[in-house]
């Protein structure tokens, strides 16, 4: 087989079944703990790690020594370093997944203009919930908590607040009508929830937010929790 050839058939074997076998060997022997393997197989490790291989080898030959070798080395760690190698590819899948800008907090509006500026030009996956307040109505300080609390479950979205009266349109957010939940995405209004709150019960938190947007469908799937503090439990 010419040398171009088997370039070609390395990069055809990146994807499908024989690149995720070496993608997995790859990330075995990096995640070994090299200092306190033995000298034998801290050797081999070494041999499989090289990028020179043996003139005098065939493929196959290469394939079949760094299977049994492999073996004898990560045997006894397989299991740790799958949970591992999962926990790694879900995450690449995850950032690969997820498009759009992340955010921090509930962000305070102070004009009308902010108001209609954070509405058309953020960016067209982005949700963005706007909580229209006033200082001293029965429900907008609890509902203000319950949105911090969902802002760092949904990095993705985009929480706001604004001042009634700072919108400039304080005559239509009249105490009765408040807190109001507006709820944008590529600019087109999904939710328009006016005292929002009566569809909660008297004490809410935020998972009854939570409960009552998703209801309407109106927030993205959550952030992947973090998977190393369950990992590292499961195994030990």
């Amino acid at each position: 087989m010419s040398s171009r050839l088997l370039e070609m058939e390395e990069r055809a074997t990146q994807t499908g079944p024989k690149g995720v076998i070496n993608d997995w060997r790859r990330f075995k022997l990096e995640s070994m703990d090299h200092e306190n393997l033995p000298p034998a197989k801290r050797e081999l490790l070494r041999q499989m790690s090289s990028p020179d291989k043996p003139k005098d080898e065939s493929r196959a030959t290469m394939n079949r020594k760094m299977s049994v070798q492999e073996y004898e080395l990560l045997k006894e760690e397989d299991e740790v370093c799958l949970k591992k190698y999962r926990k790694q590819c879900m995450r690449e899948m995850h950032e690969k997944l997820s498009f759009g800008p992340k955010f921090e907090g509930v962000h305070e509006l102070d004009s009308g203009e902010a108001f209609l500026e954070v509405i058309e030009k953020e960016h067209h996956s982005t949700v963005v919930v706007v909580h229209i307040y006033k200082v001293g109505v029965k429900g907008c300080e609890e509902l203000n908590n319950c949105l911090a609390c969902l802002a760092t479950e949904y990095p993705t979205v985009k929480f706001c607040r604004i001042d009634a009266v700072a919108s400039g349109a304080g005559e239509r957010f009249s105490d009765d009508v408040l807190p109001v939940l507006l709820v944008y995405k590529d600019g087109e209004l999904l939710g328009n929830f006016l005292a929002c709150t009566q569809h909660l019960n008297q004490e809410f938190f935020a998972i009854d937010v939570e409960t009552f947007l998703n209801s309407y469908g109106l927030l993205p799937e959550k952030e992947l929790p973090a998977l190393a503090d369950e990992d590292e439990n499961n195994v030990e």
